[in-house]
């Protein structure tokens, strides 16, 4: 996630005397206003439970009201303090921290805590409403799904929710995967835009976990209309033949046939991302870019037209950053909190050869989303790495079992699939040597005009490439 403070406000409080809000903003919108007597108690409790050794420095009290200079001196400090804290695996996955921004988020948007009806989609269309709290968080709001579907406990941490924006042709753009420090229903809403839903998608990359999915009847129906769904945006390539024998599959109403056979083809459980820019192979080139099987996979458009195509391995970056950059503006601060155009980068260090590492930038404004799957892809490859299962990677709350729908709703079975889209251009290889090539993934950031928003990873699955892999 892309924690950063752009802006401060000055507002008035209750008693009518002014003060100095500061607007934390994550993947470039505004998440919640603080002041800094709220940071400053977070900062005492976290210290207080986790210990000043490990908590960073916190910007000091000022006994005299600050100066112009002085707030944006502390601004700096407090969004560096929110970034390390954020980065920091025990700080930025603590409840402590997480549960500050949900109550600071609901506070900013003047959302009342009561039931409401959230409506969520599934990859088919499908509608589902579930009645949950405002101030449910992203977990409340699966586990409601799961019971409304009637998912098994142990498949729940399979799915995940996701914040996308419908296009006018009924496409699909990912956002982001709604996380632990965040309210569904306020970031759907305080959006205000009808063109933004949340949506339920299968959360892992390696397809062998399918086989556990498609153990249960609402896990199969499920992925199997994700996959269709796939097949039908282009996201998963399918000749006639291969086309002729889905469509076969399915009037025999052979689910798990389907997926195994959808399994083989090109891209299968990749994200396709819109299209965006990237400097590589050289600068200005227009690229699609998708994620999947640890892999960042381009569709590149060149000057002269020509498409290639190429995949950067998530093992061979040696890491990855974000980076935003909000236009300076002539107006004073804080007029339009949130409106700002923040342009969005992810870059990348890749192995290119045994001896030789290049950096890669993708200007999207899905750049957070694609941090996102990168980390997601690391995540899951050190689980199987070191022996364990995403089974146990979803974390169960003490108070135990899901909530249960008092009235289940059932995942409806896609219609048969169109015809193949034959419109599809060809595309030579990037590179005879980008395909063995790989990367892994860190952020820090040089450039003058970045807001401070950085978000810099390192890749514990990076891998040293050896002269028999080029």
């Amino acid at each position: 996630m892309h924690f950063s403070i752009p802006e401060t406000e000055t507002r008035a409080g209750d008693g009518g005397a002014a003060y100095v809000a500061y607007n934390i903003h994550v993947n470039g919108v505004l998440h919640c206003r603080v002041r800094y007597s709220q940071l400053l108690g977070l900062h005492e409790q976290l210290r207080k439970e986790y210990g000043a050794n490990v908590v960073p420095a916190f910007p000091p009290k000022k006994i005299f009201t600050l100066t112009p200079a002085e707030v944006e001196q502390r601004r700096e400090q407090l969004e560096k303090y929110m970034q390390a804290v954020r980065q920091d695996p025990t700080l930025g996955g603590s409840e402590t921290f997480n549960s500050f921004l949900r109550k600071a988020q609901q506070e900013t948007q003047q959302i009342p805590t009561e039931e409401v009806v959230l409506e969520v989609l599934l990859s088919n269309g499908q509608k589902v409403k579930v009645t949950i709290l405002t101030s449910d968080q992203t977990e409340d709001v699966l586990e409601a799904v799961a019971s409304k579907l009637d998912l098994p406990d142990d498949l729940v941490g399979y799915f995940s929710l996701f914040l996308v924006r419908e296009t006018k042709d009924g496409a699909l753009s990912f956002v982001r995967k709604l996380q632990e420090f965040e309210l569904p229903y306020v970031s759907v809403t305080s959006l205000h835009n009808s063109e933004f839903r949340i949506i339920l998608r299968k959360s892992y990359w390696d397809s062998s976990y399918d086989d556990d999915v498609m153990e249960h009847r609402v896990g199969l129906n499920l992925l199997y209309a994700q996959t269709v769904s796939d097949i039908e945006h282009g996201w998963i390539l399918v000749n006639k033949e291969q086309h002729r024998q889905l469509k076969s599959l399915q009037e025999k109403v052979s689910k798990k046939e389907f997926i195994r056979l959808a399994q083989t083809l090109k891209y299968y459980g990749y994200l396709k991302f819109d299209p965006c820019i990237t400097d590589f192979p050289e600068k200005g080139c227009h690229v699609v870019v998708s994620a999947g099987n640890n892999e960042l996979n381009f569709q590149v458009r060149l000057p002269n037209e020509q498409i290639k195509e190429g995949s950067f391995k998530v093992t061979r970056m040696r890491c990855w950053r974000v980076t935003s950059s909000v236009p300076m503006s002539n107006g004073p601060s804080g007029n339009s909190p949130g409106k700002s155009e923040v342009k969005l980068e992810l870059a990348f260090e890749y192995l290119m050869s045994k001896d030789r590492l290049q950096w890669v930038t993708i200007t999207s404004p899905q750049a957070i989303m694609l941090s996102i799957c990168l980390q997601s892809m690391v995540d899951e490859l050190m689980v199987k790495k070191s022996g364990g299962s995403i089974r146990k990677m979803f974390r169960r709350r003490v108070n135990g079992a899901l909530r249960r729908s008092d009235s289940q709703q059932a995942v409806k079975s896609p219609p048969l699939l169109d015809s193949p889209d034959a419109s599809r251009e060809p595309m030579a290889k990037l590179s005879s040597k980008l395909t063995s090539v790989s990367l892994r993934g860190i952020s820090h950031s040089s450039s003058a005009n970045d807001v401070g928003a950085n978000d810099f990873h390192g890749n514990y699955a990076f891998e040293g490439i050896g002269d028999e892999d080029l």
